[in-house]
């Protein structure tokens, strides 16, 4: 439903993307992950037609003229983009009519949206009334209203609070339980980027990994022990067989037995260790692993 192959894009003299590729299947949630800075935006904007890249192609939806595609997607930007002095119904409606809706099948589809996204009662309340979580849920809405057939999202929690977050990306999840829609999303966040069907990890204006969730964090193989301290190049010269990353205060393995190895290093570097954390590997870890950048 989405496919990229060799996008460039520059800003005068920087280069915001690098030879970007990506496909996604239709139904597909994919996720696009990656610290701010690293090219998400500009990519979610070549895809949505409002920037021309200086090179390489795409298709969305089977389209690649900028008009044809338009008519397929449906776009929650970063920034709200509702009228906030209009009423949540008065912003459907005006989307509405940009497609070319009206009468019956307009008013149809806004009354079964508002109830899908819990916002019956509040058709009449001007959007600058609404919290941020239900403005959210008008963005979506109204991304939907035209039916599109690939919905794009950049990073659309953006000004949410933790549990307005989670209850808008459970009901994007239950969207996509009812019906075929496929969504790519950029974010910065884990707890996000794990809910996606799969993932292209992007730094720095390119692509550095690609995949499952559950099969990039396959990858890192082992148990992430990670040692706070004060004298870092000391433990990692102790055990540098085991390829330790060094950063300001602390070092970093990757090693079976996680546990084990910490008890051991700890023994053995009395007050050398002032803080010890053992995790199975995380898409942060992921995400280090192939940049030596962290989330």
């Amino acid at each position: 439903m989405v496919a990229a192959e060799s996008i460039t894009v520059h800003y005068g003299a920087r280069r915001a993307l690098d030879g970007v590729s990506l496909a996604v299947a239709a139904g597909e949630w994919h996720g696009v992950l990656g610290p701010n800075g690293g090219g998400k935006s500009t990519l979610f904007r070549v895809l949505a037609t409002l920037l021309r890249p200086d090179g390489g192609r795409f298709t969305v939806a089977g389209e690649t003229a900028a008009e044809r595609i338009r008519a397929r997607i449906g776009v929650v930007f970063q920034s709200q983009s509702l009228d906030r002095r209009l009423t949540v119904a008065q912003n459907l409606e005006a989307q509405g009519n940009l497609y070319g809706l009206a009468g019956a099948v307009l008013v149809g589809r806004t009354e079964r949206l508002l109830r899908q996204f819990q916002l019956t009662g509040r058709e009449h309340e001007p959007v600058e009334q609404l919290s941020g979580g239900l403005a959210r849920r008008v963005e979506i809405a109204k991304a939907l209203l035209h039916e599109p057939a690939v919905l794009l999202l950049d990073e659309p929690t953006t000004g949410l609070d933790p549990a307005a977050r989670r209850e808008w990306l459970d009901l994007l999840t239950a969207l996509r339980r009812e019906r075929e829609l496929t969504v790519l999303m950029t974010t910065h966040l884990l707890d996000e980027a794990e809910r996606c069907d799969r993932l292209t990890l992007l730094h720095e204006g390119r692509v550095a990994a690609g995949g499952t969730p559950a099969a990039l964090k396959g990858e890192v193989g082992g148990d992430v022990v990670e040692f706070g301290t004060a004298d870092p190049a000391r433990v990692a010269s102790r055990y540098a067989e085991a390829s330790p990353v060094v950063g300001e205060g602390w070092v970093r393995f990757v090693t079976p037995g996680g546990a084990r190895f910490a008890a051991q290093v700890a023994d053995a570097l009395p007050g050398v260790i002032e803080s010890i954390a053992v995790q199975r590997p995380t898409l942060e870890d992921v995400f280090f692993r192939h940049t030596g950048a962290r989330l």
